[in-house]
């Protein structure tokens, strides 16, 4: 799309969906590309327990050290929320599954457990220009000691 057209709201759905696709895929989307080429050179990414990222390269090397953790992953387009603006910004709320090297997941299996996720997108020119995830980077729920609820004897 030429960048003197605003995008609408459904472009911008459209490349993060394609992007998620291409996560799901192992890194490449339906159409060949790779999932860094779904982002601006300039762009920012943050996930937890990894930091900001910021251009490609840094980019690169955060899904360099994500990808290796996770076997497989399914976004569950279906359950997605969308909060839109009318501007270049936009949210995914989601569900999520899969195989992290630490065990599988499955939203909902625990309720408390992996799987729900908010992704906060800005999308210009076709391009994701910063991507910021929020969830807890314990796939496999093993990180409970540390939490006294999660002893089981109130669930």
């Amino acid at each position: 799309m030429p960048s003197n057209q605003a995008a609408t709201d459904e472009q911008r759905k459209a490349v993060v969906i394609a992007y998620l696709k291409a996560f799901d895929n192992g890194g490449t989307g339906t159409d060949g590309r790779s999932v860094l080429d779904f982002f601006a050179q300039d762009a920012q990414f943050f996930f937890p327990k990894w930091g900001l990222a910021k251009g490609r390269p840094e980019i690169s090397r955060l899904f360099d050290d994500l990808g290796p953790t996770i076997k497989s992953i399914t976004h569950h387009f279906w359950s997605f929320n969308w909060l839109t603006t009318g501007t270049d910004l936009l949210a995914a709320e989601g569900t999520t599954h899969g195989e992290h090297h630490d065990g599988p997941w499955h939203v909902g299996l625990p309720e408390w457990g992996g799987g729900r996720f908010c992704g906060v997108f800005e999308v210009r020119d076709d391009l994701i220009q910063r991507a910021f995830i929020y969830m807890d980077p314990d796939y496999a729920g093993q990180d409970t000691a540390r939490y006294p609820w999660l002893d089981g004897t109130r669930h």
